[in-house]
């Protein structure tokens, strides 16, 4: 039976969306939630702590365990106190779900500075700031010889894995968490902790935005709702299981559709024994495409 009793976890972003969702299921599954989210607007402006607050509130009035962390995970010292409350709070930390998300969606001619720094700070670097401050209490519990049976899952984004104009900022950063879950689940093996991420596509505030999005997430009268964020959260239920025993992997998800995603993967080359000349290799890459493939949701 599936069960998060006793279990601490971290869900950034909770406010709404994809991590209210988790945060509201993780409680009804047994685990502690600090339930953080600073109240941004989709596109980073603004603060508000009532949402956060509410899904505290609702965790609560069923029953469950749950404290709020009002705050950025662009800020260093605000993601080392989202580790500080859960210990302090419920004794530990188990589980850490990197959600947090902004979007700034230009094109690259017409995309400004600002644009580019504010959507790769709240999505790559605030998925490290987290990840760093948790790996860091991770590694001491193991050092003293109380390992925890630790579980992280990022979210990485079809947009990062598959590319898509007008999203040079956010595929970047989401392709740069794809590569960090990777690289971060060899290094925290050691400690006992698991690290996988997600590729969701659900109706958010943040799909919502992008264009085209709206109608192809809209509920179908009467039918399942295969585009509702709750749809999402099983399959990150699932891999921070004490019993779970997947690593360093990328999910795509939506509906009712789990896929597993690799990379960069070598479909073709030319090898010989000298250097090549660029006449040469004019004629042995004359069949490589001239362009990317398009970018698709599809189940």
């Amino acid at each position: 039976m599936t069960s998060l009793a006793g279990r601490t976890a971290i869900i950034t972003g909770a406010g709404r969306g994809l991590g209210r969702e988790h945060a509201l299921r993780f409680a009804e599954l047994g685990a502690n939630v600090v339930v953080n989210d600073n109240g941004a607007s989709s596109d980073g402006a603004g603060a508000d702590d009532s949402p956060v607050r509410a899904v505290v509130e609702e965790i609560r009035a069923q029953g469950g365990q749950a404290v709020a962390h009002v705050g950025s995970v662009t800020d260093w010292d605000s993601a080392g106190e989202m580790v500080d409350l859960a210990v302090s709070t419920f004794g530990g930390l188990d589980i850490l779900i990197n959600n947090a998300g902004i979007l700034r969606d230009r094109t690259i001619v017409n995309m400004s500075e600002e644009e580019w720094d504010s959507v790769i700070a709240v999505h790559l670097k605030g998925h490290f700031c987290a990840l760093r401050h948790a790996a860091a209490y991770w590694r001491d519990q193991a050092k003293n010889g109380t390992p925890r049976k630790a579980a992280v899952v990022n979210t990485s984004s079809g947009s990062g894995l598959k590319g898509n104009p007008g999203q040079l900022n956010y595929a970047s950063a989401k392709a740069g968490i794809a590569a960090m879950t990777i690289v971060a689940a060899r290094e925290l093996e050691r400690y006992g902790v698991r690290v996988n991420a997600i590729a969701p596509v659900a109706r958010t505030r943040l799909t919502l935005q992008t264009p085209g999005m709206g109608d192809l997430l809209a509920a179908e009268p009467g039918g399942w709702d295969k585009w509702a964020p709750g749809n999402v959260t099983p399959l990150v239920s699932y891999l921070v299981q004490e019993d779970c025993h997947i690593s360093g992997q990328v999910f795509s998800v939506m509906g009712g559709h789990v896929g597993l995603e690799q990379g960069w993967t070598l479909v073709d080359q030319w090898n010989r024994d000298s250097a090549w000349t660029e006449e040469e290799l004019a004629k042995a890459l004359a069949k490589v495409p001239s362009a990317p493939p398009e970018f698709a949701v599809s189940l």
